[in-house]
């Protein structure tokens, strides 16, 4: 299948909120496939890129998981603590390095080889953010620190060691809802690394 770029003429463009990240309006005109130009409006959220990363240790089959508060899951009625994989924005940083930064923040493991595995966009209807997604090979030695993310930051992130097949067991059982975190964790089930 070949990639195809849409016909679009952005008409306008208005500022919504420049607070924390860039939430705009555009109004445009996209060619549909019978040649017919149609208006449309569209709110598009712009928070940057991010990476997102799986330690996993083949040997003892388990992976490396945390748990965090999020504050948008929990006004839409979940508990508020997602147990997920490490991730974060790229913040002018190339994804590879991002994702090695942010291994050792939130998990404590300075990772050095990672593997790049694809990339994503996790909610293409109204926020720009692509995800890069890596998987790397932990070991006890890794540990550099205990983790658990930056307290100025606001993080006050857990660290999990988990089985694989419990951390696919919490995916069934409805305890991990994270979209990224179930994406690796099949990733790696499927790709059999154990």
């Amino acid at each position: 299948m070949q990639p195809k770029r849409a016909e679009i003429r952005i008409v306008d463009s208005k500022d919504l909120s420049d607070d924390w990240y860039s939430l705009k309006k555009y109004t445009f005109d996209i060619q549909r496939r019978n040649g017919e130009w149609q208006r449309q409006s569209r709110e598009v959220y712009d928070r940057g890129n991010g990476a997102t990363i799986l330690l996993y240790n083949r040997n003892r089959k388990t992976v490396i998981l945390t748990r965090q508060f999020r504050f948008p899951v929990f006004i839409n009625g979940h508990d508020g603590y997602l147990i997920e994989a490490a991730a974060g924005l790229l913040d002018n940083m190339d994804p590879e390095s991002r994702i090695k930064a942010e291994a050792e923040e939130e998990t404590g493991f300075r990772i050095s080889c990672v593997q790049k595995v694809f990339e994503a966009y996790m909610s293409p209807g109204s926020v720009t953010e692509k995800l890069y997604f890596y998987i790397a090979e932990y070991h006890a030695e890794d540990k550099a620190s205990a983790g658990g993310g930056i307290a100025a930051e606001g993080e006050d992130i857990e660290v999990l060691e988990l089985p694989l097949d419990a951390a696919l067991a919490a995916v069934e059982s409805g305890l991990i809802v994270d979209g990224k975190t179930i994406m690796l964790l099949y990733h790696v089930a499927l790709k059999g690394f154990f």
